[in-house]
């Protein structure tokens, strides 16, 4: 378990947060499309297409104060403490769910932890969640790479939360693999109808409406150049 944070570092955390969104905002012009649903302050798995480090931190910017501060991104361990820095920005700033990726390098209680019981557990105690079911970036000209199980199997463990797809668009032009600058362009955050998992659906069938209720919520442009 994490110990608390000190009154200065949660004091700093709030501060760093408000830079970010602000940052966020700034630099991309970000906005949010609902369409089909609204931001609603119910228990939700936010499930999104993921081409950067920076995807979460649009969907959390766009989100309002209010449900971003009960909003955990599930971000990958490796990357996010591997410094000092990112490992405030992670743990305190967005309060993210660490997802160990590399048990080879885990002590050996920790590298038996399955990353969608980890999830499963948050859910079940009431968070809510930002989650990129492609498993990993998407740094190639696919649009969307296939999607693991894990979605199926969360719908399944917590069918109280709302699975809302997503889709982030023109991240991977803002920031293109391997640049250290941002360059400057619009950025939209879809927000799709919530999906539900049907009595007797198989996992095949419902990740593959799970992958077509992402693509559905591309702009036409999107859609022309594929």
């Amino acid at each position: 378990m994490n110990a608390t944070p000190s009154p200065p570092r949660r004091a700093a955390a709030v501060v760093a947060a408000w830079l970010i969104v602000l940052f966020a905002k700034l630099l991309t012009g970000v906005r949010a499309i609902w369409s089909g649903t609204g931001p609603k302050a119910e228990q939700t798995l936010y499930f999104a297409n993921h081409t950067s480090h920076g995807d979460f931190v649009l969907l959390w910017a766009t989100l309002p104060p209010d449900l971003r501060a009960l909003t955990r991104p599930v971000a990958g361990q490796d990357y996010w403490e591997a410094s000092p820095l990112r490992r405030f920005v992670g743990r305190d700033v967005f309060n993210a769910l660490m997802i160990r990726r590399d048990g080879s390098a885990a002590p050996s209680s920790e590298a038996a932890v399955n990353p969608v019981d980890q999830m499963k557990e948050a859910l079940q105690a009431g968070d809510s969640l930002i989650m990129f079911p492609e498993g990993t970036r998407n740094i190639g000209e696919e649009v969307l790479l296939p999607l693991k199980s894990g979605l199926y199997h969360l719908a399944r463990a917590c069918p109280q939360v709302r699975l809302v797809p997503v889709w982030i668009e023109n991240l991977k032009r803002v920031l293109p693999k391997g640049t250290l600058v941002p360059v400057p362009l619009a950025c939209t955050v879809r927000y799709g109808a919530p999906i539900v998992l049907q009595e007797g659906e198989d996992k095949a069938a419902f990740i593959a409406r799970a992958r077509a209720a992402m693509l559905d919520l591309r702009p036409d442009y999107d859609r022309e150049e594929h």
